[in-house]
């Protein structure tokens, strides 16, 4: 997860926490916490570069619509990223 960009990072774990993980339940999700529109040709590209990358899974819902889904790999680099992320807050309380 080292080498994702904070914007990835944050796809990463939107797709692991939504219900229907879909192209515009992403993108709303990412402008209530951006508070700010986030373009398509922002979204959809990293989220391919994460597809590439083998964290999560891209299939199609209708022809206008990809649902995506975390993988084993992308759930275990969220699970690592958690518990690093844990060692220093733990450690500065």
């Amino acid at each position: 997860m080292y080498d994702l960009t904070g914007f990835q990072r944050d796809l990463l774990y939107v797709v692991a926490g939504l219900d229907d993980p879909h192209g515009l339940a992403i993108k709303d999700e990412l402008e209530d916490y951006y508070e700010k529109e986030i373009h398509h040709g922002r979204l959809y590209p990293n989220l391919d570069t994460l597809v590439e990358k083998g964290l999560i899974e891209k299939s199609q819902r209708d022809r206008r619509t990809n649902e995506y889904s975390t993988t084993r790999r992308g759930t275990r680099e969220i699970e690592a990223r958690t518990e690093w992320e844990a060692g220093y807050i733990d450690h500065n309380r």
